[in-house]
C-alpha cells in the first residue's frame, strides 16, 4: 500500500510540474523580453525553460523501476515523449503563419495624413449638391473591425439627403496604417483622430454613425468636444471595459487555434503583450496578427450570421480601450440629440445598451425588429433621425420576445 501511495504522489508532483512548464517557459520568455533581448534569444530561453521543467515532470511522473532493461525502457519512453512534444512546441512557436495577402484599395479609397501622426484609409462621398452643412462620419467597429467597402456602399445612400459622407478605417485597423508600438493605440489616440478628421474635412461639426467599439468612440468624442457634433447614433453599442464577444474575450479568443486548442505562439504573444509589447510586435507582424483575428472573428458563434469584415486590425483589437463608464458623469451634460439602436440580430448585449440608455437620458432608443445594420428599415431610421423627424422609440426596459442577441 505504501508503493502504491508513493506512485500516486509522484504522478500528482508530475502532472503538476508538467502543467507548470508552458507557464514557467512564458515566464522565461517574458523576463527575458524585459531586460531586451531579441526575438530570437527571449523565444529559445521561454523554450529552453518549457523543455526543462517538462522533462522534470515527466521523470517524476515515471517511476524508476529496479531492472536494468526497464531504466533503458523508462529513458527511452521519456526521451521520445519529451522529444515529441519540445518540437511540436518549438515549431508552433517559431514558425509564424502564412500571412494573408495586402488589401487591395477600394473604389475611391484616399487618405488622410494627420497632425497625430496617423494615415488613416477613407473614402468621401458627396451628393450632387451638398444641403446638409455637417457631413456624416461612420466610425466602425471592433476596435479593429473594418469593412470599408461595405460601408461605403451602405452609407453611400445618404447623399441623396445632400449629406456629405466620410467612412473611413480607424487606426491599426483595415487599410490604415499599422504602429510600429502597440501601446499607441486606445480611444485618446481615436479621438484625437477624429477631432483633425473634422478639421480636416473643414466641418464646424458632425453627425457620428458609430457602431459597436464605434459607439465607445463617439462617447468619448461627445464628452471631449461636446459642441462639436449635430447628432450622433450608437448603434448595436458596446459598453464593456473588454469587448466581450460570443465564446469570450478577444484576449482569450487570441491565444486559441483555429480547433480550440492553445496555441504556443499565440500564448507567447499574448504574453508579451502584457509586458513588453515592442517585443510582442517585434516578435508576430501586423500582417501575421490581422489575419489570425479575422480567422477569430469569423470562426467564433454568432447570434445571427456574421457580416463579412474587410480587414481585421490584430494589435488594435488585443488593445484594452477605456470603457465610457468613466465618462457616465460627463455624458449626463450631452446636449446633442443622440439616437441608440439595437436589433433583433445583434452581437453586443441588451445590458450594454441599457448602460448608454442609463448615462445619456434625453436620447432615444429604436429597436429594429426585423432589420439589420445594413438594411432599408435602419437606413429609414437614420434619415429619419438626421433630419430631426419624429420617430417611434421603443420604451420597455427588457428585450421584446424576438430578439436573439446576447442579454
Amino acid at each position: 500500500m505504501a508503493y502504491f501511495a508513493r506512485l500516486a504522489g509522484r504522478a500528482v508532483a508530475g502532472a503538476g510540474v508538467l502543467a507548470l512548464s508552458p507557464v514557467l517557459g512564458l515566464a522565461a520568455l517574458a523576463g527575458m523580453a524585459m531586460v531586451g533581448a531579441e526575438p530570437a534569444a527571449f523565444a529559445v530561453t521561454g523554450l529552453a525553460a518549457f523543455a526543462s521543467v517538462f522533462f522534470l515532470g515527466l521523470l517524476l511522473c515515471v517511476p524508476r523501476p529496479r531492472a536494468a532493461w526497464g531504466r533503458w525502457l523508462r529513458a527511452a519512453l521519456i526521451l521520445g515523449v519529451e522529444t515529441v512534444v519540445v518540437w511540436h512546441v518549438s515549431v508552433a512557436t517559431l514558425r509564424p503563419p502564412a500571412a494573408p495577402a495586402p488589401l487591395a484599395p477600394v473604389a475611391g479609397q484616399r487618405e488622410w495624413r494627420l497632425p497625430t501622426g496617423s494615415e488613416l484609409a477613407y473614402v468621401r462621398l458627396a451628393p450632387k449638391h451638398v444641403t446638409r452643412p455637417d457631413p456624416v462620419i461612420f466610425l466602425h467597429g471592433g476596435p479593429g473591425v473594418a469593412d470599408l467597402a461595405a460601408s461605403a456602399a451602405f452609407f453611400r445612400k445618404l447623399t441623396a439627403d445632400g449629406y456629405q459622407v466620410y467612412v473611413y478605417d480607424q487606426l491599426g485597423a483595415g487599410r490604415s496604417a499599422r504602429l510600429p508600438d502597440p501601446r499607441g493605440y486606445g480611444l485618446t489616440r481615436d479621438v484625437a483622430d477624429l477631432e483633425a478628421i473634422r478639421e480636416a474635412v473643414g466641418a464646424r461639426r458632425l453627425n457620428l454613425i458609430a457602431q459597436d467599439y464605434g459607439a465607445r468612440l463617439a462617447s468619448a468624442y461627445l464628452t471631449a468636444h461636446p459642441d462639436r457634433v449635430a447628432r450622433a447614433v450608437l448603434a448595436s453599442p458596446a459598453w464593456e471595459e473588454r469587448k466581450r464577444r460570443p465564446g469570450g474575450t478577444v484576449e482569450e479568443a487570441a491565444v486559441f487555434a483555429r480547433d480550440g486548442t492553445p496555441d504556443p505562439r499565440l500564448l507567447a504573444v499574448s504574453t508579451l503583450l502584457r509586458v513588453e509589447p515592442l517585443a510582442a510586435h517585434a516578435f508576430a507582424g501586423d500582417r501575421e496578427l490581422d489575419g489570425y483575428l479575422g480567422l477569430v472573428r469569423r470562426g467564433a458563434a454568432h447570434p445571427c450570421p456574421a457580416a463579412a469584415t474587410g480587414g481585421t486590425g490584430g494589435y488594435v483589437g488585443l488593445a484594452a480601450p477605456s470603457a465610457p463608464g468613466a465618462q457616465r458623469p460627463s455624458l449626463t451634460e450631452v446636449t446633442a440629440p443622440v439616437l441608440i439602436v439595437k436589433a433583433a440580430c445583434d452581437e453586443q448585449s441588451w445590458a450594454s445598451a441599457t448602460e448608454y440608455r442609463r448615462a445619456l437620458p434625453s436620447s432615444t432608443f429604436a429597436y429594429l425588429g426585423g432589420g439589420t445594420y445594413r438594411g432599408e428599415e435602419y437606413l429609414g431610421l437614420l434619415r429619419a433621425f438626421l433630419a430631426g423627424r419624429e420617430m417611434r422609440a421603443y420604451e420597455g426596459d427588457a428585450p421584446p420576445a424576438d430578439y436573439r442577441g446576447p442579454r
